[in-house]
């Protein structure tokens, strides 16, 4: 292997005081006290005291919840580094002895991770101030998992009140076998969207179904139907996810109700694609809508959530150069574009270059014993993102911290 450059050098002296230890108390603590979107007032807390106590210009309550640290250093570029704060609606099931004390939410997508590494990316870079120059500027979002964390802050000015980026890094929290790092130049991300449908009926006695229009009947099919638009009217080039996620109707057994509601997903790669989908499922639902005689058209909204997430090619590939060099040429990886989705690419004014990658992080013991053939059917064997089961192995806490520091120093003067 070749010497390395002077970044993957200089992470390494930097970063070679930073006690595992102490990220690992910091990150048990957060796992231990999660919050949920928009109520991450805890978390933020201690984010922000951390930030303080390395010397930088701390600004709470961006967004409702969000944190921006601000270190100035010189000339140099502005580069900005994300880490999401928030946690599911999970019940925890991991039996770990630092397990979720807050009933019915957990950190199961790894947020807690991303913020420990942050922190401790910033305590590493703030100390060694005087090996780079130019702007630092830290991001703990809020409310990744509504959808809503990062439109928030760019809507409490984001973009007038701090130092605009010359570029903006984030990495996330992945399954597969702890210390993998990998990177996907271009579309790395999906774009996403919520549908709400709601099919109105004709309710009453659930003895006399001939004097009702059943929207359970009507509903079912619409859910049925829907199974047709993947396999049917999208290429078989394309990805898509159509997912119906919630079905209610009813109040009692024997009640036939006025109305049904249903809760979709959508995930594709491609405008034109999600135009044919939403298309599609407009057409289905009031066809099936018509052919059941509901008396009331019915309703379709949709909500945007994620837009796609493209890295910049470029920057993509400097920082994977400088992981390489780092953890080693086996461990950076391409998966290729996957269908999970994020609002990182929002905090990016138009323009402005930004790169996301992964750190994998399940445990060899759980990787081991998970079956499967290939790398592909190994990590769907494994607990994964929002799984009550995910536990990521702690021995990613430093390299999480470097891959960070790495990047930042890339293009810090």
């Amino acid at each position: 292997m070749s010497e390395p450059t002077a970044v993957a050098r200089l992470t390494q002296e930097i970063t070679a005081d930073v006690k595992p230890v102490a990220l690992q108390d910091f990150y048990q603590d957060l796992h231990r006290h999660p919050e949920l979107a928009f109520q991450e007032h805890r978390t933020a807390a201690k984010l922000a005291a951390r930030l303080r106590a390395a010397g930088y210009a701390v600004t709470e309550g961006v967004g409702r919840t969000g944190v921006v640290g601000v270190l100035a250093n010189g000339d140099g570029p502005t580069v900005w580094l994300r880490g999401d704060m928030d946690a599911l609606p999970v019940q925890e099931a991991t039996g770990l002895e630092y397990a979720s004390t807050v009933d019915g939410v957990m950190h199961a997508c790894g947020h807690d991770l991303h913020v420990t590494w942050l922190a401790g990316a910033a305590d590493a870079l703030a100390a060694a101030r005087d090996t780079w120059s130019g702007t630092l500027v830290v991001l703990g979002q809020p409310a990744e998992e509504s959808g809503g964390g990062a439109a928030a802050m760019v809507a409490d000015g984001l973009h007038s009140r701090f130092p605009l980026p010359d570029m903006v890094l984030g990495q996330h929290a992945a399954p597969g076998l702890a210390g993998f790092y990998p990177h996907t130049p271009g579309l790395i991300m999906s774009a996403s969207d919520d549908l709400d449908v709601v099919v109105h009926g004709v309710g009453g006695h659930g003895s006399r179904p001939e004097s009702t229009t059943d929207p359970v009947v009507t509903a079912a099919y619409i859910v049925t139907r829907l199974q047709t638009v993947v396999s049917r009217e999208v290429a078989a080039a394309h990805s898509v996810v159509l997912t119906v996620g919630q079905f209610h109707a009813g109040t009692k057994h024997n009640i036939i109700p006025a109305e049904a509601r249903l809760s979709l997903n959508l995930r594709t790669q491609d405008t034109r694609v999600r135009d044919r989908v939403l298309r599609a499922v407009r057409r289905i639902v009031q066809g099936e809508c018509r052919t059941a005689g509901c008396p009331t058209p019915p309703g379709v909204t949709v909500r945007p959530g994620y837009p796609n997430t493209v890295n910049d090619t470029v920057l993509d590939g400097e920082i994977a150069a400088v992981h390489r060099e780092l953890f080693g040429p086996p461990t950076v990886l391409d998966f290729g574009p996957a269908m999970g989705s994020e609002d990182f690419s929002l905090l990016a004014p138009g323009g402005v270059p930004y790169d996301f990658w992964y750190v994998t992080s399940t445990p060899p013991a759980v990787w081991d014993a998970a079956p499967g053939a290939d790398l592909a059917e190994k990590i769907g064997n494994v607990p994964g993102n929002h799984s009550p089961l995910f536990a990521p192995d702690l021995s990613v806490l430093l390299p999480g911290v470097r891959t960070l520091v790495s990047a930042a120093l890339s293009r810090l003067g």
